[in-house]
């Protein structure tokens, strides 16, 4: 924050709350877009994450390599994910929105990739494994079965989001999915897991360094 001064010291000075006034000098005529709010998440916040992967000097956070993915230029291999920017983008949402700023698109955030969303795919057998064996085994958060259980829950998101409103006969702006993440599918995930395991562990063992999970 206080190397840059221009975004977290806008009025005082450099504050993590400097990051609010900075996005409410962003929006235009009292609206700003959710991944706007994401993106300066993104940009700002990059220092703060442990060295991985960069992509133009810039690190990348929570973002890993899948070989499945092919995109032909710099970012082949990538699988963006960052569920912690996400989950504050979100949070800053009723802020914004209580201070006079419309937040457009929600949706164009994504779900969060952590482990009781995909938890709850698991357990409710959606997702199987292919080596039933790898649920006794600690992986690490790059390993290529954690990289892809993120992503297909990320997706799955998207498709379970559209079963509920159908169900409850309600829009994306009625239900966006922010809603559906926290009044669902993260409860959903937490009940099942306490219900097939004591501890209410998710179904894979993950080693993390808690700027993931």
């Amino acid at each position: 924050m206080g190397a840059v001064p221009g975004i977290f010291g806008l009025h005082d000075s450099p504050r993590p709350g400097g990051l609010f006034d900075h996005l409410v000098s962003r929006a235009q005529n009292g609206r700003i877009a959710a991944a706007e709010i994401l993106s300066a998440l993104l940009i700002h916040l990059a220092p703060i994450w442990p060295s991985r992967l960069t992509l133009g000097g810039l690190a990348l956070g929570d973002c890993w390599r899948h070989s499945a993915l092919k995109t032909g230029d710099a970012t082949d291999g990538l699988v963006p994910l960052h569920k912690l920017s996400q989950w504050l983008a979100y949070s800053l949402i009723e802020p914004l929105q209580e201070a006079g700023i419309a937040v457009a698109e929600i949706d164009g955030l994504t779900g969060l990739a952590e482990y009781r969303n995909g938890g709850l795919f698991i357990d409710a057998g959606v997702l199987t494994l292919r080596d039933p064996s790898a649920a006794q085994r600690e992986h690490n958060v790059d390993s290529e079965l954690v990289v892809e259980w993120r992503a297909l829950t990320v997706a799955l998101l998207d498709r379970l989001a559209d079963v509920v409103r159908a169900r409850l006969n309600m829009d994306r702006e009625a239900l966006p999915l922010a809603r559906i993440l926290q009044g669902g599918t993260w409860t959903a995930g937490r009940a099942i897991a306490k219900k097939l395991r004591p501890d209410g562990a998710p179904p894979l063992k993950i080693i993390s360094d808690g700027t993931v999970f």
